[in-house]
């Protein structure tokens, strides 16, 4: 389990690139969303990507996620270059090692909750480590709401139903894009937090992209991008240290940031 403070540079590394760039377009229209980007995810450990509009940030996790191919440069899940799977391959991976939590719940409003969570094995053909199943629906509180349908659910619950799903089939990562961006301030600090006991009860690995500083400082480090590069770094942050360094890179001034999540730590 993971515990706060600078990590070990020996921690095993769940994801890795190394000079990955992604350019879109070509001549005049040509545009250079990732340059030369290299950067770790390491196990057990919560990761939260931010940045200015147009710095890169959902494009490296659309990347490390084989959801979006790379100009150049390498993408590893593990010790797999995702360059160098066939596209049956690629959804393999996907489905096995990589769950997904994002701003929409993305649930099938026919399924209970129960059954949403398990739906991806399902389709596997896989059955659910019964254990595990529980352990996840213990952390993020939904024992009394598997048989709920969608509709039948608040924001804050079906998020949480997400959640579960993401952790549900023991991914080598998750990666989650504005997880709480739909949610108001308390079931968003609620979501967070289901997701950093994922992290430091359950082992998961996780990688936030967020604009929000309120929800970065729940995590255990944050990679700041700017024009598609990692310029800085920040470990045990608090949302005025992360909002101070987003200010620096924007060049704006200082603010209340408009927060979708309440809670983490402060200065």
């Amino acid at each position: 389990m993971t515990t706060t403070g600078t990590p070990s540079r020996t921690s095993t590394v769940a994801a890795r690139a190394t000079d990955l760039s992604k350019v879109y377009g070509e001549g005049e229209t040509r545009v250079v969303a990732l340059d030369g980007v290299s950067v770790e995810f390491r196990r057990a450990e919560y990761t939260a990507i931010m940045g200015p509009s147009g710095s890169g940030k959902s494009t490296l996790m659309h990347c490390m996620a084989g959801l979006d191919s790379v100009s150049a440069g390498s993408a590893r899940i593990g010790e797999t270059e995702l360059s160098s799977l066939k596209d049956k391959q690629l959804t393999q991976l996907r489905r096995d090692k990589i769950g997904f939590i994002f701003q929409a719940f993305n649930l099938l409003p026919t399924l209970t909750a129960a059954e949403n969570i398990t739906l991806p094995m399902d389709i596997a053909g896989r059955k659910a480590d019964k254990k595990w199943l529980d352990q996840v629906i213990t952390t993020v509180g939904l024992a009394d709401r598997l048989s709920h349908r969608p509709n039948q659910l608040s924001g804050g619950q079906q998020q949480r139903v997400a959640v579960a799903r993401a952790l549900a089939s023991k991914p080598e990562i998750i990666f989650a894009d504005e997880p709480t961006g739909n949610l108001d301030s308390r079931a968003g600090a609620e979501i967070l937090g289901f997701l950093r006991n994922s992290v430091r009860e359950l082992g998961q690995t996780i990688v936030m992209v967020t604009h929000d500083p309120v929800a970065a400082s729940y995590a255990d480090r944050v990679i700041f991008l700017a024009d598609g590069r990692v310029v800085d770094e920040l470990h045990e942050p608090t949302s005025d240290g992360v909002l101070e360094r987003m200010l620096s890179l924007s060049g704006g001034s200082p603010q209340t940031p408009g927060s979708n999540a309440q809670g983490g730590r402060t200065s």
